[in-house]
């Protein structure tokens, strides 16, 4: 579904650039045809523009304080702009149209195989990026498409179940690391506390609203109100008992990377996770995070340590 409709917004905005051209050629007399269709892929960069920054103003409004040592400047803040707009462009204008990410495996795999969880509104396209690091890195791993995009977090725990069930077997290891973005972490808790962790080794999620996220209010679907918090920052009921479910063995499980200056998740510390390893980080928006070569780095560095620490404990006990 998801693929369909960026196609067809893609298919949109070339229309929108068509008509505006030809208007400016028929009725405003341009001469050329070359500035009047700059002037149409100038409006549609606009207006893509525009929701960007509306993005960015609606979650300054709700923002968490920002620690000193994350603050930034002028200069920082027009890159962080600039790269969570294109961002959003690749991903909603080339990875998750055109792109599937399926199997993956690695020929000669050293580490835990990871099974890649995207969020609200996207595909398993948009973690083209993150699936180039992870193959370089030789680590198998599978991408899923999560259908229908509206639908409750709920209802996307059997083909969680199944993805699972597949890398499994396919890598013939017991265990997986799932890494998630934006609601694939909300989705990735839901699914522990179903089915618990005996073949998790371990969850690291990416700017998820693990304690809700104002700009949910704004959105559409049963899984955006499940991700939503009030403007006192009281988290939904969905939430407050996915909380009560959870241990102190299952949080542990869990690396909660997230940005001080998040565009989507609002306040930002709500993708703080008491009891999991935190790691937090300035300077990069929502979509950004799943592109960010730090949170490549960050992902690539703990599935080895995550495996490694996994065949150390193998060894230690009897057989």
């Amino acid at each position: 579904m998801i693929r369909r409709v960026t196609r067809w917004l893609l298919v949109l905005q070339g229309l929108i650039v068509l008509g505006l051209t030809l208007a400016l050629l028929k009725l405003a007399h341009m001469q050329h045809v070359l500035p009047a269709l700059a002037l149409g892929i100038g409006l549609v960069v606009a207006i893509r523009l525009t929701i960007t920054a509306v993005g960015f103003t609606l979650a300054w409004h709700t923002r968490s304080e920002t620690p000193a040592a994350f603050r930034i400047g002028l200069a920082t803040g027009a890159r962080l702009f600039c790269g969570e707009f294109s961002a959003s462009m690749l991903s909603s204008s080339w990875n998750m149209p055109f792109f599937r990410i399926g199997k993956r495996p690695a020929a000669q795999p050293v580490d835990l195989p990871v099974l890649l969880i995207h969020g609200y509104g996207c595909n398993s396209g948009y973690w083209r990026s993150m699936s180039k690091r992870l193959s370089a890195a030789n680590i198998t791993h599978h991408g899923i498409d999560l259908e229908p995009a509206l639908a409750s977090i709920d209802d996307y725990l059997p083909a969680i179940t199944l993805a699972i069930e597949t890398l499994t077997q396919d890598s013939d290891c017991d265990q997986v690391i799932l890494v998630a973005h934006s609601m694939g972490g909300l989705i990735s808790r839901a699914w522990l506390c179903e089915h618990g962790n005996d073949r998790i080794a371990a969850i690291i999620t990416l700017g998820t609203p693990h304690h809700g996220t104002t700009l949910a209010r704004r959105g559409i679907g049963i899984n955006s109100r499940q991700m939503c918090c009030a403007s006192d920052k009281t988290p939904s009921v969905w939430l407050q008992q996915l909380e009560c479910m959870e241990t102190a063995q299952t949080v542990d499980l869990f690396d909660s990377v997230y940005s001080h200056h998040d565009n989507i998740v609002s306040p930002q510390m709500s993708a703080h996770l008491e009891g999991a390893t935190n790691f937090a980080l300035s300077g990069s928006g929502h979509v950004a995070l799943g592109m960010d070569r730090r949170v490549h780095d960050y992902v690539i560095h703990r599935i080895r340590q995550i495996a490694a620490s996994r065949k150390d404990r193998q060894s230690r006990s009897p057989t």
